[in-house]
């Protein structure tokens, strides 16, 4: 994997009675930091009074067993994990972002980017609005509060919010007495709800693991545009802006982003990128002796490629399990060296073999090179890659982190020259007519896929505009 990252996990609970919900969420951002290792924070709210701590770091760094204790219990929990998109890194931009106002508390985690973050900012701050951090969060939170001084409750709040909302957004919202989930309508990021029959507690999460995680059961994805309420012996829906727009799961969910073990709109993320292997075979051919994948989201593609060739499966890399994403790394040096000491090759699997190598996608191309050496080095006499995903060709706006073309390797060479600077035998990628049936949703559903192709189901945001924002708020940068 070389250089994508994405922005978020959300996770919630609602318990019938006041109980430990900060553990809960606790081990359900365990479940969910494979979206996000910059930041972490946990709310709880005990009968309206909101008890909160935020900080960078991964969850087992910044919550100790004191810190998650002082906590204390409630009957509502809310915990994010985050990478920035949108903003900086600062320990003010870490969620769930916490808002007093005159009618009562209200704590929000965002996984996703506005297109019109922008454009709400410099509304609100004309109108004396004064923001507190850079990411778009903020900004949800103010049009949500905005919307809560003419709405008889908070749910009606974040349906109005939802007209000026544009763009990405899965919101698990915290009042004093209900936790509410949201979906935009495109429903480009996942957001689903479960039950833990054992205490009857409702969960909210980005991915399906997170739930099962606690131990619960995943009752259904959180439709397109709906917002779900859960409150005292009451659950309910608005489904205003249901069907409003077609769906547009981001389809780096099947093949990158979520774990191998959750389901996304019915269908099972492992079974999606084995199914991207086998195209690889059927379409990218090539005579090897052993199929290895590049831990972790490879690895699943490769068994697919194994499966389908009928070339022996091995285990090529041992991956450091204390080592987080290689794309958490801000500077392309740092990012190298973890490069380095996040994989080592398995000589004995590769040592005099021609392998085929999978990996999920070549963004900037800046690590498919060193990983590439790193067999040839173990004594690998061919090294064949496949890349389980389409080249990138495009931006992405919905909070995904490309934002420029010019950083895109597939748009400065052929897959000829790209095969040349990696280093490999034999460079393939899958074809963008397979992208779609990765999934029986795919068709049905729609999945977005704007990084291949360059079409997009919203309007592009201006980028001379963000970047004068981005600029703006660089030079206000907070100390670290």
């Amino acid at each position: 994997m070389s250089g994508i990252r994405e922005e978020c996990g959300v996770f919630g609970i609602f318990a019938p009675e006041t109980c430990d919900v900060a553990s809960s969420v606790y081990y359900g951002l365990f479940a969910l930091q494979h979206r996000g290792q910059e930041s972490c924070g946990i709310v709880v709210n005990d009968d309206g009074v909101f008890n909160y701590h935020k900080d960078n770091g991964i969850v087992n760094d910044v919550f100790t067993p004191d810190r998650l204790a002082s906590l204390g219990r409630g009957n509502m929990a809310l915990g994010h994990v985050r990478y920035a998109t949108t903003g900086n890194t600062g320990r003010k931009n870490a969620q769930p972002m916490v808002v007093n106002h005159v009618k009562g508390h209200m704590a929000l985690a965002h996984n996703g980017n506005l297109i019109n973050s922008y454009e709400l900012r410099s509304e609100l701050e004309l109108q004396g609005s004064i923001f507190h951090s850079t990411s778009d969060t903020e900004v949800i939170s103010y049009i949500v509060t905005k919307e809560r001084l003419r709405s008889d409750s908070i749910e009606q709040a974040v349906n109005r919010a939802m007209d000026r909302l544009e763009g990405a957004y899965s919101l698990a919202i915290m009042s004093p007495s209900k936790l509410i989930a949201a979906r935009d309508p495109h429903g480009f990021r996942p957001l689903c709800y479960g039950k833990r029959e054992s205490d009857g507690c409702y969960i909210v999460a980005s991915e399906s693991c997170a739930i099962e995680a606690v131990g619960g059961r995943l009752i259904r994805e959180v439709e397109p545009g709906e917002v779900l309420v859960f409150e005292k012996n009451n659950i309910f829906s608005i489904r205003d802006h249901c069907g409003t727009a077609k769906r547009n799961l981001c389809v780096f969910e099947y093949i990158y982003f979520a774990r191998p073990d959750s389901v996304i709109e019915g269908a099972s993320v492992h079974e999606a990128r084995k199914k991207a292997g086998e195209y690889l075979w059927l379409d990218s051919p090539v005579d090897a002796d052993v199929v290895i994948g590049v831990p972790d989201s490879g690895l699943d593609a490769a068994l697919g490629f194994a499966y389908a060739s009928g070339i022996p499966y091995g285990i090529g890399f041992i991956k450091n399990k204390y080592i987080g994403r290689t794309f958490i790394a801000p500077g392309q040096k740092t990012r190298e060296d973890r490069v380095r000491i996040k994989l080592n090759a398995m000589s004995a699997t590769v040592k005099g073999k021609r392998v085929v190598m999978v990996d999920d996608s070549i963004v900037r191309g800046t690590t498919s090179g060193p990983i590439v050496k790193m067999l040839r080095d173990a004594g690998a006499a061919e090294v064949h890659v496949r890349i389980s995903s389409p080249p990138f060709l495009n931006p992405c706006y919905y909070g995904t982190d490309i934002d420029s073309r010019e950083n895109l390797i597939a748009c400065r060479h052929t897959v000829e020259e790209i095969r040349d600077i990696i280093g490999a035998d034999s460079l393939a990628y899958m074809r963008f007519d397979r992208v779609r049936a990765l999934t029986p949703q795919g068709e049905a559903h729609g999945l977005c896929i704007g990084c291949f192709s360059g079409e997009y189901c919203t309007r592009i945001p201006e980028i001379q505009a963000k970047s004068k924002f981005e600029s703006k708020i660089s030079e206000n940068k907070e100390d670290e």
